[in-house]
């Protein structure tokens, strides 16, 4: 059992997502079995919440223990969580916040597995924000993507428009207004007949960009079921983006440079089954 007290007015999904991973994992079934209550009353259904509100999830002990993430690294000023597909950077957060100060300096979309870094301390989250601003932390994602690539690897430019409405992007091949110029470098691990193991780095980080990039050149990412091709996905069964932040390096010049040099990985791999 977890008892919440709602900050502010939400959804009850949204709630979870952002609070509570490991009833996010199981929503489906709480919410059929009524085994959520709220303000004493059990519910069945999404409902609205408001701020003020308690809500008691009663979840198993087995449900509970399921892992939002595993820990890769940790010392006195970061940890470095590879997370599980369908856990929100916000839900991670607030999960690991539960057990001691934590600061998320980037994210990771929800259904994205792999590493993600949070800071322990003011300094440490400071020291880490400035460093992905200035491209001091490289990130390197493995994808299996739509295999259209048109050679073995390339630096793509383009330009990319966020509509917040419909929380999507849009790509496009030259500059408008609005748009933030993107670029992605990808190199084909692997040909698989209709799908390709890529490596992709970003040069700049933007909103949903390896899944909106890639779908622009023709080879959306396999899963994805924003940008992605539909009939590829149902083909191979898949209804999450096979898409993980492998491996992070980082340059740094301030008190966390005793991190330099060294090379963090995932142990997820993109996968259709």
């Amino acid at each position: 059992m977890k008892i919440f007290t709602v900050a502010q007015s939400c959804m009850l999904k949204e709630f979870t997502d952002f609070n509570f991973p490991q009833g996010a994992f199981c929503l489906n079934q709480l919410l059929k079995k009524r085994d959520i209550k709220v303000n004493g009353a059990r519910v069945g259904e999404n409902v609205a919440l408001k701020a003020g509100d308690a809500v008691i999830f009663y979840t198993t002990p087995a449900q509970e223990a399921k892992p939002s993430h595993y820990t890769v690294y940790e010392d006195n000023n970061i940890l470095i969580a590879d997370k599980l597909s369908g856990v929100t950077s916000e839900g991670l957060t607030a999960e690991l916040c539960a057990s001691g100060s934590c600061f998320a300096v980037h994210r990771l979309d929800r259904n994205t597995q792999g590493l993600i870094v949070f800071a322990k301390t003011a300094q440490a989250e400071a020291e880490l924000l400035s460093a992905f601003k200035e491209r001091k932390i490289q990130k390197t994602y493995l994808a299996l993507c739509k295999n259209n690539f048109k050679s073995k690897s390339a630096v793509l430019t383009a330009y990319l428009v966020k509509d917040d409405k419909n929380s999507l992007v849009k790509v496009y091949g030259g500059e408008r207004k609005g748009a933030v110029k993107i670029i992605t470098e990808y190199a084909v691990v692997e040909g698989r007949g209709d799908i390709a193991l890529a490596e992709i780095k970003l040069h700049t980080g933007k909103t949903h960009q390896i899944r909106a990039h890639t779908a622009y050149i023709g080879c959306p990412v396999l899963g994805d079921n924003k940008y992605g091709d539909t009939d590829l996905n149902k083909k191979y069964r898949v209804a999450r983006q096979c898409l993980v932040a492998k491996k992070l390096q980082f340059n740094l010049d301030g008190e966390l440079n005793y991190l330099n040099g060294k090379v963090f990985e995932s142990r997820f791999n993109p996968e259709t089954r």
